[in-house]
């Protein structure tokens, strides 16, 4: 098995190779192939050490490369993992820091935030989907680049790569606080919706759905879930909604269902200069720091709080799942077909699998309530508009996206917003050449306003 990985210099890629190195003995690995950009060459290089020290102290004899050259990287692959950002984490601080300016939550997933990295995403992806239908066209595209849901749907249904599952490594801690509530292992959980935006509920081993157990267990007291994601705020839920829905939520959907109390928290810390992209900032220099010492041959624990938590656990399980054909069930993002009636048979959603030799096949799953089918129908609207415009570099699409999404305002600020980050990202938004041409030739004052902000925040 050869395995490339794209965005082989990310912080996260030790917490991969602990994975793999895990299932040893049952995924008959040979090569494992860095890939990354000249921006992240001096981390690539780091990690390709790391992981070599990692194999070695593992008495495994894996083949190890690093290169900048993604064509020749992909060749003869048979799993290809994608876990990059594009524009690095200056790009992130700009999609939490400007919307905040307008007192919008600023989300590297969810908002303006989520759409703008969206866009500059499934540019890149072109090139990725391009490169493996010439160079592996068999192989499995293992997608944990954000927005997962937006990346995977724009992959298999507009760039026609039907071999691409999405994942998020959310699901895994849900499981993990559902066993922990109900003290006890054998447990079982179903999810639906898509990527951020999902619900589950919760049987025991006896068959007994206990989901209202969860819900008060984790959220009807003020106590800290130790499960909730590092890169969110983790503010105590109002079960009042969870309990009426009888369904547990998604630690993103705290943007939605308690924006105003996480608006609040943001921007608190933005005053501070502590916004969750400054902090990620700081976390990732300290790991590259413990990756660069020779002594060290296992993943941190200090890596848990990049939010990557239980990342190997899924990713490499898929992998696995495929592989070996387990029909192991995973939650994973892939094609509706069906299973969620609420969205069309061709929406990519999350929910949970059996996976097999030739991918998910997803559950069928019970009726939302209204108020869930409504929520969901809305965000799945957002995501196609925003793929849409993404492809298209149409700024008529991209302002529908930005006024659907439930976390922007609506009126003259909309387009406002938009503009800016259109603006501020202009070097990763080739499709949106002439739109930001325009915008700088009759927004002089706009595009004054986005130059001052980027060199508070970036220094430049």
């Amino acid at each position: 098995m050869k395995l490339v990985i794209i965005g082989g210099g990310s912080s996260y890629s030790p917490e991969l190779i602990s994975g793999l190195i895990a299932r040893k003995d049952t995924l008959a690995i040979e090569d494992i192939v860095l890939v990354d950009v000249p921006e992240g060459a001096t981390k690539l290089k780091i990690i390709e050490d790391f992981t070599r020290r990692m194999l070695k102290a593992a008495g495994i004899d894996w083949r190890v490369s690093s290169t900048l050259d993604r064509f020749a990287a992909l060749k003869d692959a048979d799993y290809v993992l994608t876990q990059f950002r594009v524009g690095q984490m200056d790009a992130r601080l700009l999609d939490e820091a400007i919307p905040l300016t307008h007192r919008m939550i600023g989300q590297e997933t969810n908002g303006a935030g989520g759409i703008l990295k969206a866009f500059r995403t499934i540019e890149v992806f072109k090139g990725i989907v391009a490169d493996m239908k010439a160079q592996c066209p068999d192989a499995w595209l293992i997608n944990f680049t954000n927005p997962a849901g937006m990346i995977t749907e724009a992959v298999i249904r507009q760039m026609g790569w039907k071999r691409t599952v999405g994942l998020c490594n959310i699901p895994v801690g849900q499981e993990r606080a559902a066993r922990e509530v109900l003290e006890t292992a054998n447990v079982s959980l179903h999810h639906q919706g898509v990527n951020h935006f999902h619900f589950h509920q919760v049987w025991d081993g006896e068959g007994v759905e206990r989901t209202q157990e969860v819900i008060q267990g984790l959220y009807g007291q003020a106590v800290d879930n130790e499960y909730t994601v590092k890169n969110i705020a983790n503010l105590n839920f109002n079960t009042e909604l969870l309990t009426s829905l009888s369904l547990l939520p998604c630690d993103y959907h705290r943007y939605y269902f308690m924006e105003n109390e996480m608006l609040d928290e943001m921007l608190e810390q933005f005053e501070k200069g502590e916004i969750r992209a400054q902090q990620v900032k700081a976390v990732e220099e300290s790991l590259f720091k413990v990756y660069a010492d020779e002594s060290q041959v296992t993943k941190p624990k200090a890596l848990e709080e990049r939010g990557g938590a239980y990342y190997s656990e899924v990713a490499c399980e898929l992998v696995n799942a495929i592989e070996n054909n387990t029909h192991q069930l995973l939650v994973v993002s892939t094609q509706n077909n069906g299973a969620l009636k609420e969205l069309p048979a061709e929406a990519i959603v999350e929910t949970t699998c059996v996976i097999t030799a030739q991918g998910p096949i997803p559950l069928t799953t019970p009726d939302l309530p209204v108020f869930a089918r409504g929520y969901l129908q809305t965000i799945k609207a957002m995501e196609e508009l925003t793929i849409q415009a993404a492809l298209e570099g149409s700024y008529d699409l991209a302002y529908q996206a930005f006024l659907l999404n439930p976390l922007i305002e609506n009126g003259a600020v909309t387009g406002e917003l938009l503009q800016e980050m259109l603006v501020a990202h202009e070097a990763h938004l080739p499709q949106f050449k002439q739109v930001i041409a325009s915008i700088k030739a009759t927004k002089p004052e706009l595009v004054e306003r986005v130059m001052n902000l980027k060199e508070e925040l970036l220094h430049v």
